[in-house]
Order: C-alpha cells, then sequence, then structure tokens
C-alpha cells in the first residue's frame, strides 16, 4: 500500500477531490498554507495500493493545471515576520497551480 501526498493549489483542491472521488478513491482534504508565497494550498491524501499509483497520480495532473498569475507582494522583516511599512507592494509574475506529490510506502493500514 501507498500514501500519496499532494500539495495542490486552493482553486484546484476542490475539482482535484471531487476528480478522485468520482474515480473511487478515498480523499482526506487538509487546508494549508505555503511558505513561500503565503497563500492558500490544499494537501489531499490519498491511500491506494500500489498498482493505482499512476492511475491517482494522472487525476491530479488533468485537474490542477499549471497557470501564470500576478501576486502583489509587501517586503516581509524577517525578524517579525510581517510586512515592512513604507514600500509599495511589487507585482510579480508567478506560476500557481500543478501539484506537488509524494508517494511514502505504508507499512502498516487498519480501518477500524
Amino acid at each position: 500500500m501507498k500514501m500519496i501526498y499532494a500539495i495542490v493549489h486552493s482553486e484546484d483542491g476542490d475539482s482535484v477531490t471531487e476528480a478522485l472521488t468520482a474515480n473511487g478513491y478515498i480523499v482526506t482534504k487538509l487546508a494549508t498554507t505555503g511558505g513561500f508565497l503565503r497563500r492558500g494550498n490544499t494537501t489531499l491524501l490519498i491511500g491506494v495500493e500500489e498498482d493505482k499509483v499512476q492511475n491517482v497520480i494522472d487525476v491530479i495532473v488533468k485537474e490542477s493545471g499549471r497557470r501564470e498569475q500576478i501576486v502583489y507582494n509587501l517586503p516581509y522583516s524577517q525578524t517579525s515576520g510581517v510586512p515592512v511599512s513604507g514600500y509599495n507592494a511589487v507585482p510579480t509574475k508567478v506560476d500557481v497551480g500543478g501539484a506537488t506529490i509524494f508517494v511514502i510506502d505504508v507499512e502498516r493500514f487498519e480501518k477500524v
């Protein structure tokens, strides 16, 4: 058995979850925050047999397309972690969407 951790953009979380569920997979959905852009992500936990891993990854890739977005970042203080006042927001083009996927061996699984 394998555990798949898939981190997707928050805008893609519902569509990925719905597609996985429609394909018969059981998904646990967690709201998470990325460290770089400080934006919302969705982390999905999916436990599957080894022969189903590629099917799950294919669904995730199909539903979480990469796209470009402009974000306005303020410089943050390294000590306090809050925006530095007196600076203008800087528009920055960033790629959003896509997924970061980890596949991990499960030593033991029990459903009680």
